[in-house]
């Protein structure tokens, strides 16, 4: 009989048993849910810092590119092997200046919008006449007037010119003899893959490159680094002879395939960024110089980590002191996790979250 009891109560048992206990779980939760949570300033654990003098500020190491920008200016007309090279890439010409040789004959340079289209003899006539004895006058040799008239004195003048570049001294200018380029005196950078020791020119070339005044100097970077980097940046480049040259980042550029986006710098004077160093850049390929992206340019001041700064309701910055009252505070500029303020004196001792201490 007892058993029989024991059997029939069991279930109740246990099913008191359960709902006790899931009594007691829905009792935590809510008391969980409900309970406020405590408050994040006074739970944490905090260690305090001396306001001190420092300095903050920002950089970034990157590679500037600096590559000269050559623009076809001059063609050549001789036919033959190329027998030397006188001009050397970046080299400065004038009018008269020997570029190379094709057969030991020279190829000189002339000032002219006109290009060597024919020879020039006696008593040719044209603009082109008119550019030589331009060119005559300048290295020396004419005195006349350039009307564009090849006369005697043109010839003459031929004649003593091709005397001083050592060849026969016909008085007469073949086509191949000057190539004539819009403006002088200029840096010229000859075309390496044509003009070598030992090649051949068949005539009709595009040979002579002018260089700009300047090289171009760019700075490859990424997407996080270009947003650090608007229009007015300042760039140190170090030059290849170790001296300093000043820039600032202007247009940005981005290549959608690479994701790699190009920042092109400006001299913070509207000149040239290498100044009167420019000669330092190979005026063929490219230069790739240290420099140094100034981010947040460096401030001196007191300083405390970034992480001591609260906010407090009506948005004023204040900084916590070692007696818990909040001191406000004006931010001057932050970088790498520490802040120059003004508003407290040197030695206050501000609070800091543990984690925070001794944030460079």
């Amino acid at each position: 009989m007892a058993e029989a009891v024991r059997r029939r109560w069991w279930p109740w048992t246990v099913a008191v048993v359960a709902f006790i206990t899931a009594g007691g779980a829905v009792g935590w939760a809510a008391a969980s849910v409900l309970t406020p949570a405590e408050d994040p300033m006074e739970s944490s654990s905090f260690t305090y810092v001396a306001v001190k003098s420092g300095e903050v500020g920002s950089s970034l190491s990157l590679n500037t590119i600096a590559a000269w920008t050559p623009v076809p200016v001059g063609v050549n007309r001789a036919v033959g092997v190329v027998t030397e090279v006188v001009s050397a890439a970046g080299a400065d010409v004038v009018q008269g200046s020997v570029l190379y040789r094709v057969d030991q004959q020279p190829v000189t340079i002339g000032q002219g919008a006109v290009p060597a289209y024919r020879s020039i003899g006696l008593d040719a006539e044209g603009a082109d006449v008119g550019q030589l004895q331009r060119l005559l006058t300048a290295v020396g040799v004419y005195a006349g007037p350039d009307d564009g008239k090849a006369g005697q004195g043109t010839i003459a003048a031929v004649k003593r010119w091709q005397k001083a570049l050592g060849v026969e001294q016909t008085g007469v200018i073949q086509v191949a003899d000057v190539i004539f380029v819009p403006d002088l005196p200029t840096r010229v950078a000859l075309d390496e893959k044509v003009i070598g020791r030992g090649l051949m020119v068949s005539g009709g070339e595009q040979t002579v490159r002018a260089l700009p005044p300047a090289p171009e100097f760019t700075l490859p970077v990424t997407d996080a680094q270009a947003v650090m980097m608007p229009a007015g940046t300042r760039v140190e480049i170090t030059s290849p002879d170790g001296s300093m040259w000043q820039a600032v980042a202007a247009e940005q550029i981005r290549d959608e395939q690479s994701g790699t986006v190009t920042v092109s710098l400006e001299s913070p004077d509207g000149g040239a960024i290498c100044g009167d160093q420019c000669g330092q850049v190979p005026v063929t390929g490219e230069a790739r110089l240290v420099s140094t992206v100034v981010t947040v340019e460096t401030v001196a001041g007191l300083v405390v980590p970034s992480a001591a700064l609260v906010t407090a309701a009506d948005g004023e910055t204040a900084v916590i002191d070692d007696e818990g009252e909040p001191r406000p505070v004006t931010v001057v500029t932050s970088a790498r996790g520490m802040s120059i303020i003004e508003g407290v004196p040197a030695g206050t001792r501000v609070r800091v979250p543990a984690s925070a201490e001794g944030v460079e």
